[in-house]
Parts: structure tokens; C-alpha cells; sequence
């Protein structure tokens, strides 16, 4: 916990439920040790969704679908979200709920690697204005590096847990071994996104940390 648990639980009290299909999600997540995206991040998502008013939204990590379904509540009637997953169980989850949300026209679920079809996205000269990555945390430097052919300037790009419960802060011998090549990648990850020229990048202490930048007018046109 990164912020103060009885803040964060404050905050928490204040939201309203997401629908009786999300509801349902996020209960069987809880009780399946599924990870879905914390409530302080389903708010922030929402809000700039909302300002941004994207027309095109990709998100790397479906998932069980939840947060995709979150996404697709709240964005622009004419938007679509494209959402990638890998995970052999939980992609069949996914697809059922999306279907139970009502959102199969609105939500396209990809299977496979994320960097594989990020390159087909890239192939495809896809382009999108509002980009969410919650996978494998290890990789985020490799998919914003495939990213940033897929976006032009305004777009948001935003990261979730980022700070890794607050084991970033520490030296890479004070973290566990198993955790010392995502905590090296996700701090060379932050540096990258906080010092390209190409984007304007703030790290917000929510939930598990996040990473918010927007693509900036390129200087060569």
C-alpha cells in the first residue's frame, strides 16, 4: 500500500457500483485471486476517457474483461476498444463477459503475445488516441516502444502499477530476486517515459502507482 489504507478506504466509500455485470466481475475476481484494476483506478480511467474523447482505445491485458467493460461504459458512442490477453484461462472468462456486458460490437479481444500483435497493429498502420497497459510489467518499455508508432499527438498513454507496492523506491538488493528484473525494467521504464522528448509524463501515487503521458507535437513534423 503506497497511500494510506484508511484514505484509500475513504475514497473507496465514496464510489457507486459499476453496473450488476461489473459488480458480479469484480466479486468473482476478489474471490478467484483474479487481478482487475483497483477501484481509485477505475475513477481515474473514467475521468480521462471523458476528457480525452478518444475514437480509437487500446489496452494491453485484458484480463477477465473488466476493465475494458469499465473503459466501454463511459467512452464516446462511436469509440471501440481493441484489448490483448494471453492467458489461455482467462481469455474464455473474458469473452463471456464482454458478451454478458453486451459489448461484443464495441470490444474486439485479441489473443496472443502483446509484442507480437502490437507489431500487426503496427503493420496494420492502426492508430490510437487513448492507450492503457496493465501486462506484463516487465515489458512495458518493449510495448511503449511499439506504442509510440501507434500514436500521434494528444494521445494519453497511461501504466498501471508502476511503483510496485512500493518496492521501487528501494535498492535492487533489498527486493526479493525473483522481483529484481521487473523492478530494473519498471524503473528504466519510468526514467524513459519522464525523460522522451515525444511525451509529457506525470507519475501519480494511486493505487499501485501509475504512469500518465501524452504524446507531444513531434519537432521534425
Amino acid at each position: 500500500m503506497i497511500v494510506n489504507e484508511r484514505i484509500v478506504s475513504y475514497i473507496h466509500s465514496l464510489e457507486k457500483s459499476n453496473g450488476s455485470i461489473c459488480d458480479k466481475i469484480e466479486n468473482t475476481a476478489h474471490e478467484t485471486d483474479v487481478p482487475i484494476i483497483r477501484k481509485e483506478m477505475e475513477s481515474f480511467l473514467r475521468v480521462m476517457i471523458n476528457i480525452r474523447n478518444p475514437q480509437n482505445i487500446l489496452e494491453i491485458g485484458a484480463a477477465i474483461g473488466y476493465s475494458a467493460i469499465i473503459m466501454a461504459n463511459c467512452m464516446p458512442k462511436n469509440c471501440h476498444i481493441t484489448t490483448i490477453e494471453n492467458y489461455d484461462k482467462r481469455i474464455p472468462i473474458a469473452k463471456e463477459n464482454i458478451k454478458a456486458a453486451g459489448l461484443e460490437d464495441k470490444i474486439t479481444l485479441m489473443e496472443g503475445d502483446a509484442a507480437e500483435i502490437l507489431d500487426l497493429l503496427v503493420e496494420q498502420k492502426r492508430q490510437f488516441e487513448f492507450v492503457f497497459i496493465d501486462a506484463a510489467k516487465s515489458q512495458y518499455l518493449s510495448y511503449l516502444e511499439r506504442i509510440l508508432k501507434m500514436t500521434k499527438e494528444g494521445a494519453v498513454i497511461i501504466a498501471d502499477n508502476v511503483l510496485q507496492e512500493g518496492e521501487l523506491i528501494e535498492s535492487r538488493f533489498a527486493v526479493e530476486r525473483r522481483n529484481r528484473t521487473i523492478h530494473s525494467r519498471m524503473r528504466e521504464y519510468l526514467y524513459s517515459v519522464k525523460n522522451m522528448e515525444e511525451l509529457e509524463t506525470t507519475i501519480v501515487p494511486i493505487g499501485d502507482g501509475i504512469s500518465m503521458s501524452v504524446r507531444k507535437e513531434s519537432k521534425n513534423g
